[in-house]
């Protein structure tokens, strides 16, 4: 992974996109193959304002992002990607007031598919508010028309063995 990717376009994509930084995402690092994000607490993110809890759709948000970050981090470099499937585990509520921390990790790449663990905490990832497993499609290089990803799989398609 160069050096380039990770201290200059990985923080940007944390935080540079119009809604990531509506919302605050902050960029907090990359452990090993684990790439953290802090969301800062503020009071207009709150989703019920009789508790001061985050809004739940916020931490699905979160989760999201980080995991899409992770895939990333997986390639060693930015491609298009797009989430495929996301389940979120809600543990319990985040606690008003406190800044919410999401790390991920990318376990397995396909040529076509990145498989992500994500949790969002406050201090311990041993105690989270919330468990995500995801997958993001990641686009075909330099090819984004209908069926590119099945390029090259014509002939088995067509009964020739492989």
């Amino acid at each position: 992974m160069s050096d380039a990717f990770l201290t200059t376009l990985l923080p940007q994509l944390a935080s540079g996109a119009a809604h990531t930084h509506a919302l605050g995402f902050q960029y907090e690092g990359l452990e090993g193959d684990r790439v953290r994000l802090r969301l800062p607490y503020r009071e207009d993110l709150v989703g019920d304002p009789e508790t001061g809890v985050l809004a739940g759709g916020l931490v699905t948000t979160l989760l999201d992002h980080v995991g899409g970050l992770a895939v990333w981090v997986g390639l060693k470099t930015y491609q298009p990607i797009a989430t495929l499937d996301l389940r979120v585990d809600y543990m319990r509520a985040a606690i008003p007031g406190r800044d919410l921390i999401a790390e991920a990790r990318c376990y397995r790449l396909t040529r076509s598919i990145g498989f992500v663990r994500a949790w969002a905490f406050e201090d311990d990832p041993a105690d989270p508010v919330a468990a995500a497993q995801s997958a993001y499609v990641i686009s075909a290089e330099g090819d984004h028309r209908a069926g590119a990803n099945l390029r090259g799989k014509t002939s088995r398609a067509a009964g020739e063995a492989a």
